[in-house]
């Protein structure tokens, strides 16, 4: 019955349609625009036809699938409503999982204490990700010989004139300029760095050139904060 309803809907409005010689208006309406919502409806009587079939033919089926899309459409609906939410949970999960990845909270990074008690940051330097040992003992940034090799940066023997005081003590270094470091959102541009000679240092560390840049960072409990711009 309904597909022939909806099939004779359709005829109406053309032959309306061809009555007004597109042009006026039929009941305010533009005819374009009217031609447009009559196709629509046609449309959707067969739809609602095809699936009124359906469900005389398999009721008990037929509304299970239809609870089980509303529960997905749901579904998707409040996640993309709480997907900040969802973000920083995920970011914590991950925070957790793998110690030294920045937890993200807008302008903020989060980095969780490794079970040594240690904090190990990864960053970008020059583009590239480095591990450091988080050192507020460190005058500056200092990289290991090896990893600043990794980075294309050798200096001369005759270079390594300076001395830097660390946890693990004194190392020499030689003074070089990284074009950027980066910390989840947190960037700092041309730092102050040193490179250790070969040997001197295990680990890159993450010291006072880089922090003193920020706006703020602080221990609390097993969490390091650090706060961009």
């Amino acid at each position: 019955m309904i597909p022939y309803l909806a099939i004779a809907a359709i005829v109406a409005v053309v032959a309306l349609l061809v009555l007004t010689d597109g042009s006026g208006s039929v009941g305010g309406i533009e005819p374009d625009t009217f031609a447009g919502i009559a196709f629509g409806v046609g449309t959707l009587m067969l739809v609602t036809a095809g699936y009124w079939r359906r469900f005389g033919s398999g009721l008990g089926v037929s509304l299970r699938h239809a609870l089980i899309w509303l529960a997905l459409g749901l579904a998707c609906i409040v996640a993309y409503s709480y997907r900040d939410e969802i973000q920083g949970v995920s970011s914590r999960v991950v925070g957790e999982l793998r110690p030294g990845s920045a937890v993200v909270s807008g302008r903020t990074d989060t980095i969780v204490r490794r079970q040594d008690g240690d904090f190990e940051v990864e960053a970008e330097v020059n583009g590239r990700v480095q591990a450091f040992a988080f050192d507020t003992g460190a005058s500056a940034v200092v990289l290991t010989a090896e990893n600043a090799a990794a980075l294309g940066i050798r200096p001369a023997e005759a270079a390594f004139t300076s001395r830097v005081s660390t946890a693990n003590g004194t190392a020499y270094t030689a003074p070089i300029l990284l074009d950027s470091v980066s910390i989840g959102p947190v960037t700092e541009r041309r730092v102050p760095a040193l490179v250790a000679r070969t040997g001197a240092l295990s680990q890159n560390l993450l010291g006072q050139s880089f922090l003193t840049r920020l706006p703020g960072y602080e221990v609390r409990g097993d969490r390091l904060i650090l706060r961009g711009r």
